[in-house]
């Protein structure tokens, strides 16, 4: 089978296509025969860094979508033809989804309905599943999103036309919040207003908190945010009380401060999120909340869903990596 590996950290140019034997599963596992993989941050930036000290030779990409072709020992065999969604494939493991096979624990292949195209099944993953845990670290929960259980509470996603951004705002839809996303052009707001969110704000304008005030004017309970470092004075200035900062990268700076006294008296909350280190237990609630959002037809890609794709084939997985890198708006995906 076909392969893209890399065993030395560095740019693009280390992915390399190469020819590997056909896994076998082993007990618990399934094979996936990949149709589509997904590209992420958090792909490039491991390969950045290069192989773990444990493996020789590294797959990328932790997202993707399938068909199980066959299963190993422990499994259900009627999973066989299933089509299911991947997560975490590569997390502390040697193969990711960049091959046209990948064998990985059965809880890692997700049914996929059949409403679900492979496109949708291989831009959930990390997306969504970060997006799920940003919105159910609030006090009070909930701790897995359903229709109706944000109903009353308002929700400001940051970056709304980024991956995450996009899941957010289409699971906080579907569990019932009112959902303010912010951006930085009119395309991205067109992007936002298509994955649902209520009310767009441009975060470049003179005064965003005093139109996200117009739109929540009680104040925001959960901010799902992608740039902590410069945002957090304007997430102080919306924030109501008893709320919540989710925040899952480091766009725009290291490091921020916070004014102690006001953050104490308000009970306001920062809250780091990110998927491979988040309790097993909030990794299932995620993967249960997604697969029936995707059953309601919750959450969608393509443009007119609000997520651009971008295509690659298998042999261009290096321009993936590099248009991810680049911060290409929308969603990368290689056809395997």
């Amino acid at each position: 089978m076909k392969a893209i590996v890399y065993t030395e950290g560095g740019g693009p140019e280390v992915l390399r296509l190469t020819e590997r034997p056909l896994p076998q599963p082993g007990p618990g596992e399934v094979r996936v025969r990949v149709e589509v993989s997904g590209v992420n941050p958090t792909d490039w930036k491991s390969r950045r860094g290069g192989p773990p000290a444990t493996v020789a030779e590294q797959v990328p990409n932790q997202d993707g979508a399938g068909v199980v072709d066959a299963v190993g020992e422990g499994v259900d065999p009627g999973r066989t033809g299933e089509r299911v969604w991947l997560w975490e494939a590569a997390w502390q493991r040697a193969d990711g989804t960049a091959q046209e096979y990948v064998t990985l624990p059965g809880a890692h292949a997700v049914p996929l309905p059949a409403t679900a195209s492979f496109d949708t099944g291989a831009s959930l993953g990390i997306p969504a599943m970060t997006a799920h845990r940003a919105l159910t670290v609030a006090e009070g929960g909930p701790a897995r999103l359903a229709p109706g259980v944000l109903g009353g509470r308002n929700v400001l996603v940051a970056g709304g036309a980024g991956a995450v951004g996009h899941a957010a705002i289409q699971l906080a839809r579907w569990a019932g919040a009112f959902v303010v996303a912010t951006v930085s052009n009119p395309y991205k707001a067109e992007l936002a207003r298509a994955a649902g969110a209520h009310h767009i704000v441009d975060y470049t304008a003179p005064d965003p908190a005093a139109e996200i005030r117009r739109a929540a004017p009680e104040g925001v309970d959960i901010v799902v945010e992608v740039a902590v470092a410069v945002n957090s004075g304007l997430d102080l200035a919306v924030l109501a009380p008893n709320s919540v900062v989710a925040y899952y990268a480091d766009n725009g700076g290291a490091e921020f401060t916070l004014p102690v006294r006001e953050t104490f008296a308000r009970n306001l909350r920062w809250h780091g999120v990110l998927v491979y280190t988040m309790p097993d237990a909030a990794k299932r609630e995620a993967v249960a909340a997604v697969t029936a959002a995707l059953r309601d037809g919750a959450l969608r890609s393509g443009e007119e869903s609000g997520l651009p794709l971008h295509r690659f084939p298998l042999e261009r997985t290096a321009d993936a990596h590099a248009a991810v890198e680049d911060g290409v708006v929308g969603k990368v995906v290689v056809d395997v």
